[in-house]
């Protein structure tokens, strides 16, 4: 069959540890989260959360929505990865291109919580990276955060869409691929129809530290993307569509104060997405794809309060009257 949406990206279990006896500093502009040096430091509580990841929570958002879902991943041979994909399986993602390896670890990460902000200790198994034979190209391919490992691979993906220009390559970089820099990836940007990262992120990549969303989101228009997202944590949202036009979303309004804010980022950009595939206009499907992340902050693990199609129709009926889009 044709996938409406596959994405692609590591999945991990993410082990949520709320801390209880910690503090935030401020040095030299940097935030860092501080606990006492050879202690033994108390926390309220641990959560596991499963089959998770930046592609792996974008199959999962696209599926609840209503598109025709897959995730192309690798997993060891072990009981974390037999347990990522009998939850992959739950949430109704196929898995038909996901890949065991014989010897292989499953990647595990642990999300250290302090307020509604989060520290994430990563580290991205080693596989074999490649892709799978498609029936059909999908529509869209969703490729995002990945081990430093599968720096080839990155090349591979951009080979198969320059080749199937009917799949519409999305890019939503992690901190790897990020920091690898456009010159390495070209080759990905020149095939991408839709990007995104946020402010901070978007300068990293152009080697500046212009201020200028506007002026941000054309400097990766000049990359190949087609269509451009850059966010810009509570001062909103910024998408420069197909037209060239530039345009500004504040923050949906927290339903309530903010358990975790991870998973944030992930929720925007697939919703978005799967918006664009249903036939939205960009900047109304970034509207769709806020009122997600807002919902998705109200728990524990990036998936748990993922809305369907229904849920974020209601929420976007009931908007307060200032979330609109402004053109810049």
């Amino acid at each position: 069959m044709q996938y409406d949406f596959v994405a692609i990206g590591d999945i991990t279990t993410d082990a949520f540890i709320r801390l209880k006896d910690a503090e935030e500093l401020v040095d030299h502009g940097v935030r860092e989260l501080c606990v006492r040096f050879g202690d033994k430091v108390p926390y309220e509580e641990m959560t596991e959360v499963r089959a998770v990841g930046n592609a792996a929570n974008a199959a999962v958002s696209a599926r609840r929505i209503g598109l025709s879902s897959a995730f192309v991943t690798w997993i060891g041979d072990d009981e974390n990865g037999a347990h990522c994909l009998d939850t992959l399986r739950a949430q109704g993602v196929a898995d038909e291109f996901v890949t065991t390896e014989k010897g292989k670890k499953t990647n595990y990460h642990y999300v250290l919580m302090y307020g509604p902000e989060r520290t994430i200790l990563i580290k991205h198994e080693s596989y074999d990276y490649r892709l799978p034979d498609f029936a059909e190209p999908p529509r869209y391919l969703y490729f995002s955060s990945i081990s430093e490992s599968a720096k080839d691979f990155h090349h591979e993906v951009a080979r198969y869409c320059a080749a199937h220009p009917e799949t519409k390559l999305v890019f939503q970089p992690g901190t790897f691929q990020i920091k690898l820099g456009a010159t390495e990836l070209k080759d990905i940007y020149a095939v991408t129809e839709i990007f995104f990262c946020n402010k901070e992120e978007a300068q990293t990549i152009l080697g500046t530290t212009a201020p200028d969303v506007k002026e941000l989101m054309e400097g990766i228009r000049a990359l190949g993307p087609k269509i451009v997202v850059v966010t810009d944590g509570p001062n909103g949202s910024n998408i420069l569509d197909t037209d060239g036009k530039a345009w500004h979303l504040p923050m949906y309004p927290d339903l309530a104060p903010p358990v975790s804010r991870t998973g944030a980022g992930d929720a925007t950009a697939s919703t978005t997405v799967s918006y664009i595939a249903l036939g939205l206009a960009p900047h109304e499907a970034l509207m769709r794809g806020l009122i997600n992340a807002a919902s998705v902050v109200q728990g524990i693990g990036a998936q748990t309060k993922l809305l369907a199609h229904d849920e974020i129709e209601a929420l976007y009926a009931a908007r307060p009257a200032d979330f609109q889009a402004t053109e810049l």
